[in-house]
């Protein structure tokens, strides 16, 4: 009778994938089929994967370590959190940093699936995501069991109080960069409600224009953290920025990101992960202080984006497409005016793969988002198939 009843009840446990929208990239696969069909092979241009080597001496740091057998510490190296910290005041101005309030993660979209529960939010909490956002951001919350908004503006949230709210600037997937005051106010909304403001800056080395709205005396191509003293006043309280090194360095394949900010929200979350073993590996450490320490290689990959950009943004603009926003990231935000699957498949019949930008959210059904990560042949093949 028991046995019975212990079959009864795992008949009807409830299966955590069904809280989950559809995996996005299964309902492309016979678009890349068609794609991949094409004579002269396809050019993916949809997940955004990195596809230059690991430069030499991340590499030798990596190595350099290999033969050490103890277990990391979840907390990362010294070296790694003050390599993290030097790394955001000489790329991007973000003084004022504790690196006892960096903490490395498996990647950052490890770290935003499993944020909100981590942070410790339920069935009563509010999760606010952009209109248009990476769907990782919705799958975390949707995995706590929290609600969730999208929302651009904060008067659109009305007299509710959200236990987080998500920032993404540079954006993906619209490479739209929000401005000093723009992040400002969401400091201090956030501040006013006992918010949590998550800031998932992966793109944050990868600015290619300044923003329409942006001051005259801004620098060129500048995106700021939710970090910068501009921003919050050198006050990190109930603020995290998420940083990659999946972009400029190439280091997707090694899963290597981190998280910084508030020291006790950081602290917090150490203690679970400790418990969890979310741990980097330490020869990844190893190799994330070395990229972290030298801007040399970050600089010559962001040259090559920028020089993908340049014909493939040419090469749209040719054949019709309109680029929205893009004034950063690794992505451009593209649409014919024409639902985006009808454009995907246009793609498709010339061999190029793109994402959908229904994808992203119910706002963004008419766009594209075409990624600069092919090799300098695919992106000239490209250029070519749209002309």
């Amino acid at each position: 009778m028991r046995n019975h009843e212990g079959a009864r009840s795992r008949r009807h446990r409830t299966r955590v994938s069904a809280l989950l929208p559809d995996f996005p990239w299964d309902t492309i696969a016979a678009v890349k089929a068609k794609a991949a069909a094409h004579p002269d092979g396809i050019v993916d241009l949809s997940v955004g994967t990195p596809v230059d080597p690991v430069d030499p001496l991340i590499r030798a740091a990596l190595s350099s370590v290999a033969e050490v057998p103890g277990y990391p510490t979840t907390h990362g190296t010294p070296e790694l959190r003050a390599a993290a910290v030097d790394a955001l005041k000489r790329r991007y101005g973000i003084t004022g940093l504790d690196p006892a309030a960096v903490l490395p993660v498996i990647g950052t979209k490890e770290l935003i699936a499993g944020l909100p529960r981590l942070l410790g939010l339920g069935a009563d909490d509010l999760v606010v995501i952009p209109e248009v956002a990476y769907p990782t951001y919705e799958v975390g919350a949707l995995l706590a069991g929290a609600q969730v908004v999208r929302a651009d503006g904060l008067t659109q949230l009305g007299p509710r109080s959200p236990a987080l709210i998500y920032v993404n600037s540079p954006s993906n997937p619209t490479g739209r960069v929000l401005g000093v005051e723009h992040l400002r106010k969401v400091v201090q909304f956030a501040r006013e409600r006992g918010a949590v403001v998550a800031s998932d800056e992966c793109y944050l080395g990868l600015t290619w224009t300044v923003p329409t709205g942006r001051s005259a005396g801004s620098a060129p191509g500048r995106a700021v953290s939710i970090l910068d003293p501009e921003v919050c006043g050198g006050d990190h309280t109930g603020l995290l920025a998420v940083h990659s090194l999946s972009k400029t360095s190439n280091l997707a394949s090694y899963r290597a990101g981190f998280v910084v900010g508030d020291p006790q929200l950081v602290a917090e979350m150490l203690e679970v992960r400790k418990h969890s073993g979310m741990m980097v590996p330490f020869p990844i450490q190893a190799a994330m202080a070395a990229a972290l320490g030298d801007d040399n290689h970050e600089a010559q990959q962001r040259e090559r984006y920028r020089a993908r950009r340049e014909v493939l943004r040419t090469a749209l603009q040719q054949a019709g497409f309109r680029i929205d926003h893009s004034e950063a990231g690794l992505y451009l935000w593209s649409t014919r005016g024409e639902p985006c699957r009808t454009t995907l498949e246009w793609l498709a019949e010339r061999g190029i793969l793109a994402a959908p930008g229904d994808f992203y959210g119910p706002g963004a059904g008419e766009y594209v988002r075409i990624a600069l990560t092919a090799t300098d042949e695919r992106i000239r093949a490209a250029a070519q198939r749209l002309s």
